[in-house]
């Protein structure tokens, strides 16, 4: 059977990068891009829809027309703009996920990829080594409606079959694109500032851990997870995916490594602080590992080094 792919949300950071990889998998002519507003540099063979996720009717039309077989809803507001923008975070990340199942359903698509984030844990939750299952109270308005999003996804796996696969994203980093607003973007920006500038000021302080993850390493997550047999799926609200964990300290070391001048300092007072002590520190990934056979490729040293010879050649 052809798969025909769609992904709303086409244009994030994560979004961007799935859409390469899903056109080397299954052709250009069987992947279709859509988001609110049409990329810039879009090619003659790849198709793309504009599309805004909470207009169900401008979405049915999209479904009716392409007939997805797997649907990758990327459409959110992440936590740093959510926190300014709570009603508007709350409305895209739950009508639009609720616009898509119910789709699915009518239009008797079967396969949904929705993503979650380790924002779905809170203070009470373990900091180290954070488990599948555990105490999960976010303080952030898009934790919340992260939260809120996976009890959605597993209600409709087990009330009306629909086979929904997630995984909580910890922070991602690529060269490629630009983040989108979230609190681990720190983690971008510095490679950026690194080589324009010699120097980063992290709004995050120098100890806070967080679990981090390169683009390469995620999007192969999300199709191998995607691929796995349905009977392999034991969770069904968003599988824990550990990357690797380190503060800003960590990695502005390892940049020093291989940028010697590089200076870091730290601003006191942001608000994204209180949302980062919240979320684990490191993740416990073995249900991934178990089920689909989930492991790591980057590790902090090959991370950064891939980072920076990216940044160099893209400037060059």
């Amino acid at each position: 059977m052809k798969e025909t792919i769609l992904i709303i949300g086409s244009n994030g950071q994560i979004g961007t990068e799935l859409a390469i990889a899903l056109r080397k998998k299954f052709g250009a002519s069987s992947v279709i891009t859509s988001d609110i507003r049409k990329p810039e540099n879009l090619q003659s063979d790849e198709i793309f829809e504009q599309v805004n996720v909470l207009d169900k009717e401008g979405l049915k039309s999209l479904f009716v027309k392409h007939q997805p077989t797997q649907i990758y809803l990327l459409a959110a507001m992440l936590s740093a703009v959510g926190e300014q923008y709570p009603q508007k975070a709350w409305d895209l990340n739950m009508n639009g996920l609720l616009n898509v199942l119910d789709l699915c359903l009518v239009l008797g698509i079967k396969k949904v990829f929705w993503p979650s984030s380790i924002a779905v844990f809170g203070p009470h939750s373990p900091k180290s080594d954070t488990p599948q299952h555990c105490i999960m109270d976010p303080n952030s308005i898009y934790g919340i409606s992260k939260l809120a999003g996976e009890r959605l996804c597993e209600y409709y796996h087990t009330k009306y079959g629909l086979d929904i696969r997630s995984i909580r994203y910890p922070g991602v980093i690529s060269w490629k694109t630009v983040p989108g607003g979230g609190t681990t973007d720190y983690a971008v920006h510095i490679f950026f500032e690194a080589l324009a500038k010699g120097q980063y000021s992290s709004f995050l302080s120098a100890d806070t851990a967080l679990p981090m993850m390169y683009m390469e390493d995620a999007v192969r997550a999300t199709i191998q997870l995607m691929d796995a047999p349905s009977e392999n799926i034991t969770i069904r609200s968003s599988y824990n995916l550990a990357g690797v964990s380190f503060t800003p300290a960590m990695l502005a070391q390892e940049i020093k490594k291989i940028l010697p001048n590089f200076e870091m300092s730290y601003i006191e007072g942001d608000p994204r602080q209180a949302i980062a002590d919240s979320w684990p520190q490191s993740i416990n990934d073995e249900y991934a590992r178990k089920d689909w056979n989930w492991s790591l490729t980057f590790d902090l040293p090959t991370m950064t080094k891939d980072m920076i010879d990216n940044l160099k050649n893209k400037q060059a």
